[in-house]
């Protein structure tokens, strides 16, 4: 029986060495949410590990449609391109916006409120 636990614990011990992200930070980001009481170790480390994926999907997935201007390198920008551009992230276009200038944000909202007042 001892051996069945500790193959158990060094498996769980090798587990937690797979993920990058700190677990604690994903439980609060769990607990956080009010549907939320409890959580399974079982389920954390799975949430952790599959947003651990998630997130090198992105970045891989921008840094091969990344603009080749500097080698090895990601920007913000190949993010948001990617969001904007790729199916797959699309939901993720409000939180990962296109950076523009604030003078052409600013000639935007002019247009807009120029064609708010001819209505």
């Amino acid at each position: 029986m001892s051996q069945t636990n500790s193959g158990k614990d060094s498996q769980a011990s090798e587990a937690k060495k797979a993920i990058s992200l700190p677990i604690s930070r994903v439980r609060l980001i769990m607990k956080s949410s009010p549907d939320v009481s409890s959580i399974n170790q079982d389920a954390l480390f799975l949430t952790t590990k599959a947003t651990e994926l998630f997130v090198q999907h992105l970045a891989l997935t921008s840094f091969n449609n990344r603009s080749q201007t500097e080698a090895n390198t990601l920007n913000y920008s190949d993010l948001a391109k990617t969001a904007e551009e790729s199916d797959t992230f699309h939901f993720l276009t409000d939180i990962l916006p296109k950076k523009i200038l604030a003078q052409d944000y600013l000639k935007t909202l002019e247009q807009m409120q120029d064609e708010d007042s001819d209505f």
